[in-house]
């Protein structure tokens, strides 16, 4: 597949990069596409590689010790993916799959300290990835830890809106598919409790749902949820 290099300079990551830069590692990158439900890479499998998402969506689970699924995370357009080696790890620690038909660059993983130190800015905006990362991880701990489900559910579907949200007429459409049981996994609940939270919402006019589809409604009322009981 040939990779467009405009596609990939309209990416902020690389906007500053020279032209002779990118062409470098454009001509180091394979570029792969992933039909929906196939997985990128999964969990333990040693990690050879590591990715630029261009087009789609991916989730990112790991199976716990007691086998319970979570999603971990969400990777959007833009979004670098799979490097290992910057979190000294031999293996992947979760497994990426596609949600929709997706597009994505690959580079062997032996490459990525020329990657970082060739591209001062590309090596900030990684760390910077991790910190987010790090900082979201924290954030869903404690909230697991001291907040009731509806609260996480709804500062779970805030982060999808603002990650993830397309302003349409009347709300805020999620703009991948997105299932009750994947809501549930981003909140450590049960398909049951995101079920019945969900559609008491829809009754309220916060939400609107359906097949792999979630729409925001009331984007004040939900944020009043997320936001209740705070200290």
């Amino acid at each position: 597949m040939k990779i467009d290099r405009s596609v990939v300079r309209s990416l902020s990551l690389f906007d500053r990069m020279s032209d002779a830069d990118l062409d470098w590692l454009l001509g180091h990158a394979t570029a792969r596409r992933i039909p929906q439900g196939d997985a990128v890479f999964e969990q333990g499998q040693a990690a050879a590689s590591f990715f630029l998402l261009l087009h789609g969506r991916l989730k990112v689970t790991q199976v716990t010790e007691d086998g319970q699924q979570i999603i971990v995370r969400v990777v959007h357009p833009g979004d670098l993916f799979g490097f290992a080696k910057a979190l000294q790890r031999s293996d992947y620690p979760g497994t990426a799959t596609a949600v929709t038909e997706s597009i994505a660059l690959s580079w062997p993983t032996d490459l990525w300290p020329h990657f970082v130190e060739q591209n001062p800015h590309l090596a900030v905006s990684t760390m910077q990835t991790i910190g987010q990362r790090l900082e979201e991880a924290h954030t869903r701990i404690r909230e697991m830890s001291t907040q009731e489900v509806e609260r996480r559910v709804a500062h779970a579907v805030l982060r999808l809106s603002r990650q993830a949200g397309k302003h349409e007429q009347g709300g805020i459409r999620i703009d991948f598919p997105i299932s009750r049981q994947d809501i549930a996994e981003m909140t450590g609940t049960t398909l049951h409790t995101v079920s019945r939270i969900l559609s008491a919402w829809e009754a309220k006019g916060l939400v609107e749902g359906g097949r792999q589809k979630l729409v925001i409604r009331d984007l004040a009322g939900l944020t009043q949820i997320a936001e209740s009981g705070r200290d």
